[in-house]
């Protein structure tokens, strides 16, 4: 739900603000393209459409201690979770490729068995028949395993000593190849794309490797076994996780990670491969991942040109965050030269209307999810619906339930179409859903988008090297780790910020690379307890992955999800040599986000900035009012202008010759009464309406510490109160949209609102 807009911008957009509360350039408020019967409570009048509902259909399990017939495995491995190798059988560590074979079975592949070569020498590398009974469609839920088939060596082809060297059969273990993705070619050969290398490996339809490796020209990762003492160009373990097939002649064997040498670590390689000649030809593509940390787990051909991606974090239950399906065009990039990526589903956020697996722990109710640290598959059926299974990393994942180590999933998900109701008010998630995460991280954004909020906002200031990050302030001791780096104890300082003296560490003074060591916590540690469990996580987010989260998320009722970001302290920016206005809008070209593409609006409490941008950019503008004082581009420059006087009628009539909406402390709206009640509505609403301008009110969160005396449950200061209704008298009032902590709730009374 973008915000709505008025015709604006004329010559005046530059004018002096003293000047127009003055009456020397006052003319007659813009025209208002909006009825004006929508101002207040349900300005946004209720509409449906349709949408596409990810919706658990099937789901099958094998037990996470499930042993195939072999030898005995794991005698090398690292105990987890209660349990200890070696175990007298093959372990099935889960899978991290998938075929269809399109009669309701599979071909599902492990990797090289305990994550590295010194540990899986004793396992072999296979692939299994697997036949899932889905609960949800009439099974049992069970998985059949009838049969396998084992990779193999047997003519020598490998290049250089495996474990089973000097057996007859030569088959391939862990210890040889990690092996990760597969496709079928026409011949029903395989082509397995592996990590070690990293190489291409051709087997026939019995496992037997048909050619000598294929390797990636001029890429080596450290357990190459050719490196000879070369310098590796790719870190551990990001080699060929995804390779996606055609069908016809081209395989494209996409990089897990980053090269060392990229200077975009977010950057992972889709290279093309010719399999008639088994050469690559020279065509390569670049994806971007959301966060540098993510990993590219799997990816699978829905067309000529059109290919899903499978993108991932490291974490896994309530910690999780990324674990998503997006979909690329390979002739269509962005500016800034990567591909662009549609959103397709979000694993952690799938229906279940008939509880399919209910009660198995972690994301097993009503909203499904699909939480594993190695989310590794994605195959599309022939009907549209999607085929997913989890590397459960035996025995070391847990994501499901503390302590037990996870079973392999098979799931089904289908896309169903369903409508929805749209309109209401606006529901901006202050710095994303930061009641539950800490804020301004993707974690919290990305919860935000799951509790049905519209926008999500990035406060940003500037690195030392000159990159837009998101924190509430320029000081982080409050919000990241640093305190407790003894790396920076040196650049804890002093700083007149506003003309207030702050004592901390600044993000001006570190490089983007140092400032992506720290990890977020928790400002609010007294009031907000649970979110400490998070604290030590994530990163600091730069604007350019807020962006591209919002590029990939799609809201509850179908719509781009909106960034509304704030600059925060532009003065004090501008004054240390980091003017941050141009910067932004260079970050939202670079990532082809225009004008009615992706919902953007930008915010500021200063006024001269957002004059200079309204000549610059078609994005809507939000002029901010603080509880008290005045912008401090007016202080600094003497106008004498204040927050009070913005919000008389004619301080409104001249802040909608620049800005299309004005977000409103909420004591502004509805003061407080010396008890801490509500007193009488100000005229501040009304001023606004009559200007053309939107009326958002911040900010809106549960805890009783923040909330009016006649809403809190108790004198507990962290205890939760009725923030639903708080938000229902604001909107009574007339107040348009409003930002929240907590967009569930948010959302819940948007909808309610709706007429």
């Amino acid at each position: 739900m973008p915000l709505r807009t008025h015709p604006r911008r004329t010559s005046l957009a530059a004018a002096p603000l003293a000047g127009l509360l003055a009456g020397s350039l006052l003319l007659a408020a813009p025209a208002d393209a909006r009825d004006p019967d929508r101002h207040g409570p349900g300005h946004g009048h209720g509409h449906t459409r349709t949408v596409e509902v990810p919706t658990l259909v099937g789901r099958a399990t094998i037990d996470a201690d499930h042993l195939a017939p072999g030898p005995p495995s794991g005698a090398q491995m690292t105990p987890a979770n209660g349990r200890t190798g070696p175990f007298p059988g093959q372990v099935i560590p889960g899978f991290s490729a998938m075929l269809d074979n399109g009669d309701g079975t599979f071909w599902a592949m492990p990797d090289n068995g305990f994550g590295a070569k010194g540990n899986s020498a004793d396992f072999l590398l296979r692939m299994y028949l697997v036949e899932p009974s889905f609960e949800g469609a009439g099974g049992d839920g069970s998985v059949g395993l009838p049969r396998f088939v084992s990779f193999a060596d047997p003519d020598r082809l490998a290049g250089f000593p495996i474990v089973n060297e000097d057996t007859d059969e030569r088959l391939l273990t862990g210890a040889d190849f990690d092996i990760e993705s597969v496709v079928r070619l026409r011949d029903g050969s395989f082509l397995v794309g592996e990590e070690f290398g990293p190489f291409l490996l051709h087997f026939d339809a019995d496992g037997r490797l048909l050619e000598a490796p294929v390797p990636l020209p001029g890429v080596q990762s450290p357990q190459n076994p050719f490196l000879d003492g070369a310098q590796p160009t790719l870190a551990a373990s990001k080699g060929f996780e995804a390779t996606a097939y055609d069908g016809s002649r081209y395989a494209y064997p996409v990089l897990e990670g980053p090269l060392v040498a990229e200077t975009d670590q977010r950057v992972r390689r889709i290279h093309q491969l010719d399999t008639r000649t088994m050469r690559y030809t020279g065509r390569t593509w670049a994806y971007r991942t959301i966060e540098a940390a993510n990993l590219v787990g799997d990816a699978f051909m829905t067309g000529r040109n059109r290919m899903v991606l499978l993108e991932r974090d490291n974490f896994g239950g309530a910690q999780a965050v990324t674990k998503r399906i997006v979909e690329v065009d390979l002739g269509r990039t962005e500016p800034g030269g990567h591909l662009v990526a549609e959103p397709v589903l979000d694993l952690l956020d799938i229906a279940n209307p008939d509880g399919i697996g209910a009660g198995g722990g972690y994301g097993t109710g009503e909203e499904f999810a699909f939480p594993f640290v190695s989310d590794e598959t994605v195959v599309q059926l022939r009907d549209g619906s999607f085929v997913f299974t989890n590397d459960n990393n035996f025995p070391g994942d847990d994501a499901r339930v503390d302590g037990q180590p996870d079973d392999i999933e098979i799931i089904r998900v289908e896309m169903r179409r369903e409508r929805v109701a749209t309109g209401g008010p606006t529901v901006f998630a202050h710095r994303g859903a930061s009641g539950y995460r800490p804020e301004h991280t993707i974690a919290a954004y990305e919860l935000a988008a799951r509790q049905c909020a519209d926008h999500v906002e990035p406060d940003l200031v500037m690195t030392k090297d000159g990159v837009l990050v998101a924190r509430h302030e320029p000081e982080i001791g409050g919000t990241t780790d640093v305190s407790a780096r003894p790396e920076f104890a040196a650049r804890r300082t002093t700083r007149q910020v506003d003309g207030r003296p702050v004592t901390g560490w600044f993000v001006e003074d570190f490089t983007l690379a140092e400032l992506k060591t720290l990890r977020a916590k928790e400002r609010l540690p007294q009031v907000r307890r649970d979110n400490t469990a998070y604290d030590g996580l994530y990163q600091v987010p730069t604007f350019d992955e807020v962006l591209a989260f919002a590029r990939r998320t799609e809201t509850c009722d179908g719509e781009p999800l909106g960034v509304i970001p704030e600059i925060k302290h532009s003065t004090y920016l501008a004054q240390a040599g980091l003017p941050a206005e141009q910067p932004l809008l260079d970050a939202l070209a670079r990532n082809g986000v225009r004008p009615g593409d992706t919902p953007v609006v930008i915010q500021s409490f200063e006024v001269s900035n957002l004059q200079r941008l309204a000549r610059q950019t078609r994005f809507d503008l939000v002029q901010l009012v603080d509880c008290s004082g005045a912008p401090y581009d007016q202080v600094a420059a003497g106008t004498g202008v204040t927050y009070a006087d913005l919000v008389t009628r004619q301080g409104m009539r001249g802040v909608a010759r620049y800005a299309d909406s004005v977000g409103m402390c909420k004591d502004v709206m509805i003061p407080r009464k010396a008890d801490g009640s509500l007193g009488a509505p100000t005229d501040a609403i009304r001023n606004a309406h009559r200007a053309g301008l939107t009326v958002t009110g911040w900010t809106f969160r549960r805890e009783n510490s923040f909330l009016p005396l006649q809403f809190r449950s108790s004198a507990d200061p962290a205890a939760v109160g009725d923030l639903a209704g708080e938000i229902r008298t604001f909107l009574r009032a007339g107040m348009d949209d409003f930002f929240t902590d907590n967009p569930d709730i948010g959302a819940t009374v948007a909808e309610t609102w709706r007429s």
